[in-house]
């Protein structure tokens, strides 16, 4: 599993890039996480507004830091 934590170095995107990482981290999934800071490729995935999370390619939140219960459910499926 790949997802992706898109956004600049603003603390609502540093924030949601954590919290990923400590799900991922305490649920054991096998999964890779990986931070994209350019905004060519943040606007590639149809995304404008940050931060947002892409669970293998499919956009799962925009513009807000997600619920922890959120991205575990997105993980697990």
């Amino acid at each position: 599993m790949e997802i992706k934590v898109l956004g600049t170095a603003c603390v609502n995107c540093e924030k949601t890039e954590k919290l990923v990482r400590e799900v991922v981290q305490e649920t054991g999934v096998d999964a890779q996480v990986v931070k994209v800071q350019d905004t060519m490729e943040i606007a590639k995935a149809g995304v404008f507004m940050t931060p947002a999370v892409v669970v293998d390619g499919e956009v799962k939140c925009v513009g807000k830091v997600p619920k922890k219960e959120d991205v575990i459910k997105w993980i697990k499926k």
